[in-house]
């Protein structure tokens, strides 16, 4: 692993971090402190555990699928910012699937239903936009807080936001109280230097980045404030998608400090009005932040490079497969951005113009822009015919390949390169493998079908053409002035008019959680054993997440890579006993469900993916979280365990050895001793993080 300046993070200090700024003026009920005789600011540091308002809501019609349930739980109370609830219909979406699939047209309809009820002011139906596209694009502004039920949220980061993706009921929670909590995380810099050849995009300095640190590992957990001298040239866009992977490197967030090229591209929107611009903070972390590690990576030499299966940091140059050939190319999802879209163009433009001719035109080839707004200027550019001219269908905005949901898919046994986010096992259809590459990188790959260097080609673009189509002048990236900001006294008071009271019952068909032991009950059984990095589609494909009951969705639990896995569970098998990063991945609360609908009593692992395991607290199934090596060198696959919860004890029965798990915090505790999320809303009403955070 690439080494960094791991460090302590300061206790005597009073420096903040970005992510740590934009916290403290979203914290409730903080006090401030003054320093160096300055004027007082809100404070807070690593492990604080606070309440905090929260700017936005956002979601898809997958994620709505399960948040309607949290909904109804809580009575369906009026959202006090309807205006600050973003619903997109994304996911599951295209013109076949809309016409042709019942699963579908009920999400679809779910959430019109919604959003005309609620008055959803933000609200895009089938094939206009993509979820995060549209709102990095057109409403996130920096220093806001975003919570979104997809872990792509991470994305809003690019713009100075703190955005972070979690489970559908912790988002229907923050989108009803107007606020949520946070345990303040660690922070580490990833220190960009030296000067981007030209048309390397932010996918191959988050691939680079990926291949040099390694997923949940320095990022686990963890804030990443992505600074240096070579950032400065970043595009909004190139931003947009290194923090759209922090998703995928293991980190809560992704966050670039705000400046001038944020400032210009917020100029230039015409949705919002000055009183929505105001609102901006552009915030600076200290020079004495306490970042837990430094890691520097030098962009100057950076060159194409690949994802190979199954895993976003299995990254090697694309100079290594020249020539592999592959059965399908897509160009689209969340990640790639209409710079990525006009550099695929432009290339394959300059390849006809040189006259290179289309191989192998029965092929699958796909591009998907990520917003009605960029189809129109690629229209507009005349690139649309360039990607017709080499094969390419191109569809409607939505997911598409990204999840393999709808009805564009990867067969078993094919291999496809894709500008995705994701190639796990299954990501793009049962049984595919899927390489992961830049626009251009796919869009040389088409021509012929075998995996292509795109830089003879890239060397043919015009760089006039490229700064034309972007509105850019050539060679600089437009930059306005601006105002750094700092937290002020004042902050985190919640805005907006106070919500209709939650109910306080409900029908117990609405009511989540799950028939799992409370915190303080003994648990025992036997064990089924895993390896590090499992990630939410191994545990409950996306396939199956239109699904709402328990018992079936429990039926589908790690449906593809461990088949049997329910029926092991029912004869005793009921405890999960896991590497690294366990629930990696999606932010998909039906991960959880599926373990708590086959019956799992627990979890063990030695670390977790931060959304899981809020997922994990908000269903209260218990989860531990041991580091002794000589835990999981006992374990074997079927041993028993007896553990108890409320000491953390765990005895391994087969040798009689005892084991310690590290106790939750106060607030998971009360969490889960309230049997779950939506449980302890209901019994505390809209103070009850006020409530459990004093504890």
């Amino acid at each position: 692993m690439h080494q960094g300046t791991e460090k302590p993070a300061s206790s005597t200090g009073r420096g903040m971090t970005l992510t740590q700024k934009i916290l403290a003026a979203h914290a409730l009920g903080l006090p401030s402190h003054s320093q160096n005789g300055a004027a007082a600011r809100p404070y807070v540091k690593t492990g604080d555990v606070l309440r905090i308002a929260v700017d936005w809501t956002i979601a898809s019609e997958l994620a709505w699928n399960g948040m309607d349930k949290t909904y109804q739980a809580l009575g369906r109370p009026a959202l006090p910012r309807p205006d600050r609830f973003f619903l997109a219909v994304d996911h599951t979406v295209d013109p076949t699937t809309l016409l042709r699939d019942a699963r579908t047209q009920r999400l679809v309809q779910l959430s019109r239903d919604f959003a005309e009820k609620g008055r959803i002011r933000h609200f895009y139906d089938s094939n206009q936009t993509i979820l995060h596209t549209k709102f990095y694009r057109d409403l996130v502004l920096p220093g806001q807080v975003v919570i979104g039920a997809d872990s792509h949220t991470s994305s809003h980061g690019g713009m100075g936001a703190f955005a972070i993706g979690l489970g559908g009921a912790d988002v229907m929670a923050a989108a009803v109280l107007g606020e949520s909590w946070i345990e303040v995380p660690e922070a580490i810099s990833v220190e960009y230097t030296g000067s981007l050849p030209f048309a390397m995009s932010g996918k191959e300095v988050i691939l680079k980045t990926l291949g040099t640190l390694r997923r949940n590992t320095v990022a686990l957990e963890r804030s990443v404030e992505y600074r240096g001298p070579a950032v400065r040239s970043f595009s909004t866009d190139m931003r947009f998608t290194i923090a759209n992977m922090t998703a995928e490197f293991g980190g809560l967030n992704g966050i670039f400090e705000p400046d001038g090229i944020v400032a210009a591209w917020l100029d230039s929107r015409s949705e919002q009005t000055p009183a929505d611009l105001a609102e901006a903070r552009y915030f600076r972390a200290d020079d004495d932040a306490p970042y837990a590690a430094r890691y520097p990576i030098d962009l100057s030499q950076l060159e194409p490079l690949l994802a190979k299966p199954f895993s976003p940091d299995n990254v090697v140059p694309v100079t290594a497969h020249l020539g592999m050939p592959v059965h399908g190319v897509f160009i689209g999802a969340c990640t790639t951005t209409e710079e990525e879209l006009v550099l695929g163009g432009l290339l394959l433009e300059a390849a006809l113009a040189a006259g290179e001719t289309l191989r192998k035109p029965e092929a699958r080839r796909l591009v998907v822009p990520g917003d009605l707004s960029i189809q129109g200027r690629l229209y507009a550019a005349g690139l649309w015919r360039a990607y017709e001219r080499c094969g390419f269908r191109i569809d409607p905005p939505g997911c598409s390949m990204c999840l393999g949901v709808a009805s564009q898919r990867a067969e078993k046994g094919e291999t496809w390169l894709s500008s995705q986010n994701r190639n796990y096992p299954n990501r793009m259809g049962e049984g595919s493998l899927a390489y992961l590459a830049s626009a251009a990188t796919v869009a040389a790959t088409a021509l012929g079908m075998e995996v292509r260097d795109p830089r003879p080609l890239l060397g043919r673009i015009e760089p006039q053409r490229l700064a034309k189509i972007l509105g850019r002048e050539v060679g600089r990236i437009p930059e306005v002035a601006f105002q750094p900001s700092e937290p002020t006294a004042e902050a985190g008071k919640a805005s907006g008019p106070d919500a209709a009271p939650l109910a306080s019952q409900a029908s117990p068909a609405a009511v989540s959680t799950s028939a799992v032991a409370s915190s303080r009950e003994p648990v025992s059984g036997r064990i089924q054993v895993f390896g590090d990095h499992i990630d939410t589609d191994a545990i409950i494909p996306g396939q199956f997440c239109h699904l709402t009951d328990l018992a079936e969705i429990g039926s589908h639990c790690f449906e593809f890579v461990r088949p049997g896995f329910p029926s092991r569970v029912a004869a005793g098998q009921n405890i999960v006993v896991a590497g690294e990063g366990w629930g990696s991945g999606s932010s998909r609360e039906h991960a959880v469900w599926a373990l708590v609908g086959c019956g799992v009593r627990a979890v063990i692992a030695k670390s977790y993916a931060f959304i899981h395991k809020r997922n994990l607290v908000n269903e209260a199934l218990p989860f531990l979280l041991v580091t002794d090596p000589a835990f999981y060198a006992a374990c074997q696959e079927d041993d028993a365990l007896a553990i108890d919860l409320a000491s953390g004890q765990i005895v391994h029965e087969k040798s009689g050895a005892r084991f310690q798990a590290q106790l939750p915090s106060p607030l998971i505790t009360a969490l889960t001793e309230a049997g779950g999320l939506v449980p302890a809303v209901r019994h505390h009403g809209r103070e009850v993080f006020a409530t459990l955070t004093a504890r």
